[in-house]
């Protein structure tokens, strides 16, 4: 059973990582310049001083963005292949489909992270316990945007809508909020609308833990409060509410 639990989530890997890493390079490519697009803009701006801020909202973007291209990457399959047919006439679980494919977008961005990763122990030299905290909130920041992916990749029905989703909800969840910079920039009129967005949380909780963002201790754990109850209500929503052999 455990064999056959593997085999699954490797196909999920096969189909939607290593396929399309080998046969377009093009796109792997994009994926990487993308979080190290904006990290170069920020930082020539800044003329430095936010580099290491600029490092961790490439992290940031690059975890959200992964889970999050489960909307338009799964569209693609179950609309035009019919995969998620097939797999729902299969004793394939909805949630072992769901770990496949998130394990998939994780090796399709092993190269952004891997970069970043880099750039984070030359620049930013984090201890065990900083680091520690940067992978938990990165994580929870994946789970968040798995569940977000996978529930809209099996509400919509055209790829060029889901790419459109993918893209808006990249736009308004790790471009314009502060994730590539600490919230302190913006001006205090402005700020409420940089606390609509779960990434903001996740960056600050990163920048305050390495010390690029100074915050009191209440309003650390209203952070974690936030993005540990943000990230639940999302995970439930996707499990009671996703369309999967009804579709």
């Amino acid at each position: 059973m455990k064999r056959s639990r593997l085999s699954q989530i490797l196909a999920g890997v096969l189909v939607n990582a290593i396929y399309e890493m080998i046969n377009y390079p093009i796109v792997l490519l994009a994926s990487v310049i993308s979080p190290l697009s904006l990290l170069a803009v920020v930082t020539f701006v800044s003329k430095g001083t936010l580099l290491g801020t600029a490092i961790e909202g490439g992290l940031v973007m690059s975890f959200f963005s992964s889970g999050i291209a489960m909307a338009s990457d799964l569209s693609h399959l179950k609309n035009d292949f019919k995969l998620q047919d097939m797999v729902v006439s299969s004793p394939t679980s909805s949630r072992l489909y769901m770990g496949g494919m998130a394990l998939a977008e994780i090796v399709y961005s092993i190269p952004s992270i891997a970069i970043l990763t880099v750039l984070v122990v030359i620049y930013v030299h984090l201890s065990i316990a900083q680091a520690a905290v940067m992978i938990v909130v990165l994580l929870l920041m994946f789970a968040m945007s798995v569940a977000l992916g996978f529930m809209l990749s099996t509400i919509l029905n055209d790829v060029v809508q889901s790419f459109a989703f993918t893209r808006l909800l990249s736009l308004l969840f790790t471009t314009l909020p502060p994730v590539y910079y600490p919230i302190t920039y913006i001006p205090q009129t402005f700020r409420y609308a940089a606390y609509l967005s779960p990434t903001t949380y996740a960056a600050g909780l990163i920048q305050a833990t390495t010390g690029y963002l100074t915050i009191s201790s209440g309003l650390l754990a209203f952070y974690w409060a936030v993005l540990l109850g943000v990230t639940a209500v999302i995970l439930l929503i996707a499990v009671k509410k996703t369309r999967w052999k009804d579709i």
